[in-house]
Order: structure tokens, then sequence, then C-alpha cells
């Protein structure tokens, strides 16, 4: 008979845990794309990340040093977290939400998955490491799979040239922002402050471009835009983040392992709360991305 504290009991709770988070995250992050779709159908994109980014930044920083007492940033950590709000929250999601005007949900979910590639790959550039084999291969994978899916969306109206151009630039200015991130010294700073503290700036980076292009006939203030807005700011820049971040913190490689799910998830769920099809070059550009994935990630875990 097993007691209480068991190793072998802790390790499978341990093991539901992570499975369970996992499984938590790889819903809630490709979901991000069809609550921007529904967004965009009663608000106009800066607006609609602008009030995310406020509720979601003050919601985070009310727990950070609000509850939790965390300390402020001090000194240079002001600039470290300017510059990555301006990379994570401003480039990257604005320009996130600009391409999702133009192209389906369930496409926006693929090509968010593709971003292990991208950091992999820019990585090698920037730090001056060989550039391997295995990362090109990855990297025409991932690219050729989000093309093939998005092929027979053209006719269909799903999604656009300039859409695909807007989304992965966007994929490019992310995989710099967590490089960015990774190479910056955040001492004791608790991960609530940097997270509330570069969306809230990243939200203020953008306020005067949602000022300047401000048409109060493409906003309809209501439920229609509460409920978009709401689960963006709290289950997926907050909940979602924290999953993720668990994971990161548990095992690396085997979190990154959990991104083949997200674009499985991401087509689902777009299909089922807006109809998009899923179709022969659906099923193989999204194969085509996960083989690219998972080349990756098994050269990581070698």
């Amino acid at each position: 008979m097993k007691q209480k504290g068991d190793p072998v009991n802790n390790r499978k709770s341990a093991g539901w845990l992570w499975f369970l988070t996992g499984i938590g995250f790889s819903i809630l992050w490709p979901s991000a794309a069809v609550a921007t779709k529904y967004g965009l159908q009663v608000a106009q994109p800066f607006v609609l990340c602008i009030t995310r980014f406020f509720i979601a930044g003050l919601l985070m920083l009310f727990i950070a040093h609000g509850i939790l007492r965390k300390r402020l940033p001090q000194k240079h950590e002001w600039k470290q977290l300017a510059i990555y709000g301006l990379l994570n929250i401003s480039l990257y999601l604005g320009i996130y939400v600009l391409a999702m005007q133009h192209i389906s949900a369930g496409l926006g979910s693929l090509a968010i998955a593709t971003n292990p590639v991208l950091i992999s790959l820019m990585a090698t550039v920037i730090f001056g490491h060989r550039l391997r084999l295995v990362t090109i291969t990855s990297l025409i994978l991932c690219m050729c799979g989000v093309l093939l899916a998005a092929w027979p969306l053209f006719k269909h109206s799903f999604a656009t040239p300039g859409g695909i151009s807007l989304l992965m630039l966007s994929m490019i200015i992310y995989s710099a922002g967590v490089i960015y991130f990774s190479k910056q010294n955040w001492g004791n700073l608790h991960i609530l402050t940097i997270n509330g503290w570069q969306t809230l700036l990243g939200g203020l980076f953008l306020l005067p471009f949602a000022i300047a292009t401000y048409d109060k006939t493409k906003n309809v203030w209501g439920s229609n835009l509460l409920w978009p807005v709401l689960w963006l700011a709290i289950p997926v820049s907050i909940i979602g983040v924290q999953l993720w971040l668990y994971l990161l913190r548990d095992n690396a490689v085997k979190a990154s392992f959990w991104l083949f799910l997200c674009p499985v998830f991401g087509f689902i769920i777009a299909s089922v709360m807006m109809q998009e099809p899923i179709g022969v070059f659906t099923v193989a550009g999204m194969l085509m991305t996960l083989a690219g994935l998972y080349l990756v990630q098994k050269y990581k875990s070698e």
C-alpha cells in the first residue's frame, strides 16, 4: 500500500499536471485567432488591440503589485520592458491583427506554430552559428505548409497574398522579440511584472495610431466586442502565457512539442466556430508544417 508522500504517486500527479497544462495551452493559444476574427467584425484592428492590452496589462499589474506586492522595475529594466513591449506587443500583435483581416483564423493558428523554426533560424544568423541543413529544411517545410494550407483559401476569400505577407512579417518580429527577451538580464523581476508592463507599454505605443485612424462608425461597443476582448485579455494573454511559462520551466524542449497541437486545435476551433473549410490542402499543409517543427525539435532534443 502506497503512502501519501510516495514518490511514484508524486511523479504521476506531476505528469498529469504537465499533460493537462499542455492541453490547456494548446487549446487557448490558437483560440486567439478565432477571437480576433470575431472582434474584427465589430471593431477596428487597433481598437481591438489596445482594449485587450490595457485590460490584460492593468489586471496583471494589479495582481503583481497590488496583491503579490512585487517590486516595480528599476532604471535599465524600463528600457528593456519598452523594447520588449515594442517588439512583442506593438509590432508583432499590431501587424498580426492587421493580417487577420485578410486571412482565415485556422491559417493564423498554423503560422503561429512556425515560430520555433523561425527562432532557430534567426538565432543562428544573429549569433553567427553555423546554419545547419535541418534548420533550412524545417523552415522550407513550414513555409510550404502554410502556403499549401492557404492555397484553396484564396479563391474563397479566406486569405490574400497581402495578408499572408503581413502574417509572416509578424511571426519574424515575434521571433526577434523572443530572442531579445532571452538575452536580457531580468534579475528577480517577477514574470507577471514583466508581462504586465510590456503589455501595457506596447498598448501605449499603439495608442497614437489608434487615435489617428479611429472611425466611430466602424466600432460597435457592446457585448459583441466585449467577449472577444475579454477572451483575448484573460484566457489568452494571462492564463495562456502562464501555462506556457510553466511548461518552459519544467522542460523547454518538451514544452515546444505542444506547439504541434496548436494548429490542429486551431483549425478545429475555426471550423466549428466560424465554419472555415478543412480540406485535403489544409490537412496536407498542416502535416507539412508539423513535419518541419518535428525536425527542428528532434534536432534540439538530441
